[in-house]
């Protein structure tokens, strides 16, 4: 979840409120370019059963010290830690989310952001519910990189969920879409969630492309590969920092 969104941590709240009294008012989601979306938060208590293949496939990959980013109401996390038996160190930038998690039995978990972690290593970055969203904007994924490679062990990897928002545009008969050179790129939007008539401000948000990840990646010297597609023009791509 966005540093914005902490704000007034629109999430933490509905998250402590479904924990605590079964309450299922949805978190509702605003962007300026589409229709208003809701996050049904017990979604965000699923277990492994109830998550798309991508996150379960993700889940399998971890290994060692796992860095879960936006760990939320730490579904990802629990399931790592009491079924994989793996030592995990969860974060987010919700306080009520943190709380939350800690309260359902995530033994490390921490209210920060991710760019703010210093002087540790892990051995998996898990980054689920359209990971790249964090990075904000195309011009920042140079920042989180490095970043990440500052993070890493040696053999340590990325895993990052996205989604490609070509499909919203008009295609031409080459199956090519017409973007405004001029505009923004196309997977960089702006939300604000709204809660009990509470709302965050708005905040930037990043959906990627696979080709556009891969090209980013590489130039800061790291390997791209697709592991699996979704339904829905998600993916899961894994990362790893080339030559530590």
């Amino acid at each position: 979840m966005n540093q914005q969104t902490s704000v007034k941590d629109i999430f933490g709240k509905a998250i402590s409120a479904y924990y605590h009294q079964k309450d299922k008012t949805d978190i509702t989601v605003h962007s300026p370019d589409f229709d208003d979306d809701v996050i049904p938060v017990p979604y965000l208590f699923r277990d492994y059963a109830e998550m798309p293949p991508l996150e379960q496939k993700a889940l399998q990959l971890c290994a060692g010290h796992v860095l879960d980013v936006g760990c939320g109401a730490g579904s990802h996390s629990l399931y790592l830690q009491q079924e994989k038996k793996l030592e995990i160190t969860a974060i987010d930038t919700s306080a009520g989310a943190v709380e939350i998690s800690r309260l359902r039995g995530i033994k490390e978990v921490r209210n920060i952001d991710f760019f703010e972690l210093k002087d540790e290593k892990f051995d998996t970055i898990l980054m689920l519910m359209n990971g790249s969203g964090i990075i904000g904007k195309l011009k920042n994924l140079d920042k989180f990189f490095k970043k990440a490679k500052e993070l890493l062990n040696t053999n340590g990897k990325i895993l990052l969920d996205s989604s490609d928002l070509s499909y919203l545009f008009d295609r031409d008969e080459d199956g090519g879409i017409w973007v405004d050179s001029e505009a923004a790129y196309y997977g960089e939007l702006e939300f604000k969630v709204t809660y009990k008539g509470e709302s965050s401000d708005y905040f930037d948000w990043l959906y990627i492309d696979f080709q556009t990840l891969k090209f980013a990646a590489e130039t800061n010297n790291f390997s791209c590969k697709l592991i699996k597609e979704g339904k829905h023009f998600d993916y899961l791509a894994e990362l790893q920092p080339l030559n530590q």
